[in-house]
């Protein structure tokens, strides 16, 4: 069975939703897991209800909010299925600490607190300060995927519907969730039935989905992707779920094999660690039952979306989606239509448009902010009017992403917005360094992000990670950056790393990296080695009125700038009678790199000029030689060996 874009929902809310595929696909398999039995669709919906009704006895109303801290996994699945049909579910990371557990308690107010009993969490201590009663989940790993005891539960009897004073309608919020918060605090986004089943509508419809179909969710339960994309969507299909603990790249292969999945969806962190792993067991083809790959939550570099679709034979759907639209956006079609490359395709749920800062739609081609409006995007973040007006203008909601829309409606994002960098007045998009960067052979992994400078403001630095057996270098990788961008967008200091730290959800992480690698952007000191470093460190030092500079330290780091870099220039011209374009000090920034090109330029000026003279000079000694080589340079044959 497939929902057709003619074929309407049969449901409005997700109870509805449970308890008519209850009814439709009784006897299939609903949610699977790792060593554990299928739920059937009929069990599925009985453990829902009877865990209304503990609920429901322990005081909850549809207006309330029930927090879950649950590992990811069947049980956590069909928690928060429950929770979302009796009141407001509102998933938290189960790795959360005191201190983050406080604000979310204080934000959400939770009536009641569901958590894993096998779970060692300061919530349990925490949640009645907030006025939460703390309910116990306890697993039943002999029984069916998903089942689990409550207190209290053995007398509560599945029901087939809900009372009337818990029936909701779609406009009740099913689920509340937290913006990351990655530049200011976490807002609440409340979403709705509606909301929900309209996003799910639209997966299943982009992603032809039907009860044939086995989704491998590895995605967060506490995530918007993982719950919309990863869980909802399959079991409004009338698919089944197999419901992880979470990525484990070592096992991901294992699951393929047993559970043969017809598509899987994970952000670009995940597919890449999928990647490695492929790699390192030797992998050039995986053959598996994969009938498309789906990428969302983070821009997807072109390098990997080519090497999944050739290592899983299968095409990948790149897809646009934030917790304010309950997930998905765009999405590029499946094939045979059109995928574009660097594309997030076409609408695929709420109408999307482009605008200015003034508020007026933008035609196509041109570059402003994405927005959007639709059944499936929020209403409006919880209390928080500040935050409303800035973001809904005339029924639109402003995402914050710039981008513009081709002639065919495919959508191209070029950033986000706050993280624009604007570097002594130019502004760059560190989205298009990271794919640059991403191009070079060996590069795995690549974020550009700000750095503070004292006089431009802001500079750019990037984190990368590289292949063990690249042997690629910083100023490899910069050396590349300046063929590819132009030269105010290459990074001024790019870090090899051994990881990018990661978010909750296995987005890397842009905003805050300066504050996470401090320690790498800033050198240990290293005096110069020779009577050259001396010289330009000297200069560096008088440029920048610093007292002490190492050969490793970065001009542009310190604080340098293009008018500064011109006096450098300047100075080492006139002292160590060399031509140096004002190119060079961005492509070699520290001391040791600019000595080191000073020197071999000094050494070999122009080659080909070198050998055509040499060839006249075979009669002559090597002092004479190297006399009218001098004269030939317009050297100082007295310096022309020096550093």
């Amino acid at each position: 069975m497939r929902f057709t874009e003619n074929t309407l929902f049969p449901f409005k809310t997700l109870p509805e939703l449970l308890a008519y595929q209850a009814n439709a696909f009784s006897a299939m398999p609903a949610i699977e897991a790792p060593s554990r039995q299928a739920l059937s669709y009929k069990c599925l919906w009985e453990q829902v209800s009877s865990t209304i009704n503990v609920l429901k006895a322990a005081g909850v109303r549809p207006d309330d909010r029930i927090a879950l801290l649950l590992p990811n996994g069947p049980e956590m699945a069909v928690a928060f299925l429950a929770t979302a049909s009796v009141a407001s579910a509102a998933p938290l990371n189960p790795a959360y600490r005191a201190k983050e557990l406080e604000f979310y308690f204080s934000h959400l107010r939770p009536r009641v607190l569901l958590v894993d009993s096998r779970l060692d969490t300061p919530a349990r201590d925490l949640a009645p300060a907030y006025g939460a009663t703390v309910i116990d989940i306890v697993s039943q790993p002999d029984a069916a995927a998903g089942i689990f005891a409550l207190p209290d539960s053995s007398g509560a009897e599945g029901d087939d519907h809900l009372d009337d004073a818990h029936t909701f309608d779609e406009a009740s919020v099913a689920l509340v969730l937290h913006t990351s918060g990655t530049t200011s605090r976490p807002k609440q986004v409340p979403l709705s039935h509606a909301n929900i089943v309209m996003s799910a509508r639209n997966i299943v419809r982009t992603l032809d989905l039907g009860s044939s179909d086995r989704g491998l969710n590895i995605m967060p339960l506490f995530h918007i992707h993982g719950l919309i994309a990863g869980l909802i969507a399959p079991l409004a299909s009338g698919g089944r779920v197999v419901c992880t603990a979470g990525t484990d790249p070592a096992i991901f292969f294992d699951w393929l094999e047993t559970f043969r999945p017809t598509w899987y969806s994970a952000v670009p962190t995940l597919h890449q660690m999928i990647l490695e792993e492929a790699r390192s067991r030797g992998h050039r083809h995986v053959d598996t039952q994969l009938r498309f790959i789906r990428s969302s939550s983070a821009a997807l570099a072109p390098s990997v979306m080519d090497e999944l679709e050739t290592m899983f034979n299968c095409p990948v759907i790149e897809a646009y989606g934030m917790t304010e639209a309950t997930h998905q956006m765009t999405s590029n079609p499946l094939p045979p239509h059109e995928r574009k490359a660097g594309s997030v395709g076409l609408p695929a749920g709420p109408e999307v448009a482009i605008m200015d800062e003034a508020g007026s739609l933008l035609g196509q081609g041109v570059t402003g902010e994405i927005v959007i409006r639709g059944g499936s995007v929020t209403a409006g973040y919880v209390s928080n009017p500040e935050a409303n007006q800035k973001s809904f203008h005339n029924g639109w909601f402003r995402t914050g992403d710039q981008g513009h829309i081709d002639p065919d409606g495919y959508l191209f994002i070029t950033g986000r917005l706050k993280e624009i960098i604007n570097r002594g007045g130019e502004n760059i998009q560190p989205r298009e360094i990271d794919e640059t960067l991403m191009d070079l052979a060996g590069v795995r992994q690549a974020v550009a992000f700000l750095v503070p400078h004292p006089t431009l403001g802001e500079d750019l630095a990037a984190a990368v990670v590289v292949a063990p057996d690249s042997g690629l270098t910083e100023a490899a990788i910069r050396a590349f950056a300046f063929e590819r961008l132009a030269d105010y967008k290459v990074p001024s200091q790019v870090l090899i790393v051994d990881a990018i730290p990661k978010g909750a959800t296995g987005k890397l992480q842009r905003i805050g990296l300066a504050e996470l690698l401090g320690e790498q952007l800033n050198h240990h000191y290293v005096a110069p080695r020779n009577e050259l470093e001396q010289t330009v460190a000297d200069v560096f030092s008088e440029v920048l009125n610093l007292d002490r500079i190492g050969i490793n330290d970065n001009f542009f780091t310190l604080g340098g700038d293009s008018i500064r870099g011109t006096q450098v220039i300047g100075r080492l011209q006139a002292s160590l009678r060399v031509e140096l374009p004002i190119v060079t000090l961005f492509k070699k920034p520290t001391v040791a790199e600019l000595s080191k090109f000073i020197r071999i330029s000094e050494d070999s000026i122009d080659s080909d000029a070198i050998a055509d003279i040499l060839a006249e000079l075979e009669i002559l000694s090597e002092e004479e030689a190297a006399q009218l080589l001098a004269d030939e340079l317009g050297k100082d044959s007295n310096t022309a060996g020096e550093g």
